[in-house]
């Protein structure tokens, strides 16, 4: 089965944001590479949606329904509705993320 991917806006700002931070700090040919890498992880969740895991920050507080992959340090947060996933965030694993991954998702 295959599933239809959808990134909603806050992930589309999270991509593009990505791109200016590389672009701006190394070279717009490593942002295109990043990004390229980010959508082909991205792409393979049309056919193994449930090959992530549930984030911990989310589980620890009892939010189970999202999942994540990574690719390099980035962790994609998402969810599965019947044969459809919605990308929510792009965030940077670096980053302390228990605040904010309870603020965008939960809202």
């Amino acid at each position: 089965m295959k599933f239809t991917v959808h990134l909603i806006e806050d992930a589309e700002k999270d991509l593009l944001d990505v791109y200016q931070y590389v672009a701006l700090n190394d070279s717009a040919e490593e942002a295109d590479k990043l990004i390229n890498h980010i959508e082909e992880t991205i792409q393979k969740l049309e056919t193994f949606p449930l090959r992530g895991h549930i984030p911990p920050e989310l589980e620890r507080i009892g939010v189970l329904e999202f999942r994540e992959v990574h690719y390099k340090p980035f962790r994609i947060i998402y969810e599965i509705h019947k044969s459809e996933v919605f990308i929510h965030c792009i965030l940077d694993g670096r980053r302390d993320l228990q605040e904010l991954l309870q603020k965008r998702v939960l809202r």
